[in-house]
């Protein structure tokens, strides 16, 4: 009986069933690489502003403490975004005919809210309460990164969930001794923050890897 098919044809199929593979394996690379990108996590893009708020400026220059503009870190899952008034305690002074802080001047006189673009944004079936990591000690540097050399605030870091169980399997890492240095932008881990991290984590209790890995922590 005469050959159906041409001899060829096994590599063909075999060439074929390979080439699929690795397309499909490289489809899934590419979509992973693209969920990580800064175009999808926003990690280092910078926002257009109403007005274009400098924490270089404000924390780095003038050394304004974090606590001055978000009051609520300290006692609420969110740490607030300042009302115009607190703007207003400088800028009715210093620089009160600026052009560019027409915004902020119209915003007083109106009662008005500013509509500030957010820059760190988790998805919604994620909690985050700032509280209870700065009560603890860790640092505000450690998740928006060094704010006080940002003319325009960026975000840092992916906010990933890879990111947050990466810090939630070693928290004793990232805490801090003194109450100042939460809320230091130079604050740099010692040699010996293994050791220091531990006690803390038992002083502060810190609860197990295995609770803060849990999907009910941060998935309610």
């Amino acid at each position: 009986m005469a050959q159906i098919f041409h001899r060829s044809t096994n590599f063909i199929s075999r060439f074929s069933v390979f080439s699929a593979l690795f397309l499909a394996g490289l489809g899934l690379v590419a979509v992973l690489g693209v969920a990580r990108s800064p175009y999808m996590t926003r990690q280092n893009v910078t926002r257009e502003q109403p007005v274009q708020f400098s924490h270089k400026h404000h924390v780095g220059d003038d050394g304004i403490d974090c606590r001055y503009c978000h009051t609520g870190v300290e006692t609420s899952a969110m740490a607030g975004i300042p009302p115009t008034k607190t703007c207003m305690n400088c800028h009715s002074v210093l620089y009160n005919n600026a052009s560019y802080l027409e915004p902020i001047r119209a915003s007083y006189a109106t009662d008005k809210s500013i509509e500030w673009v957010k820059v760190h944004r988790l998805a919604d079936f994620a909690y985050f309460n700032h509280s209870i990591h700065v009560n603890k000690g860790v640092g505000c540097s450690t998740c928006h990164g060094q704010v006080n050399q940002m003319p325009l605030m960026f975000q840092a870091n992916t906010l990933l969930m890879q990111w947050c169980l990466d810090c939630h399997r070693n928290p004793e890492a990232v805490l801090r001794e003194k109450k100042e240095d939460v809320y230091s932008m130079d604050w740099k881990a010692p040699a010996n923050q293994e050791e220091i991290g531990k006690r803390l984590a038992a002083e502060r209790h810190i609860r197990t890897t295995a609770e803060l890995t849990s999907c009910s922590t941060c998935h309610r």
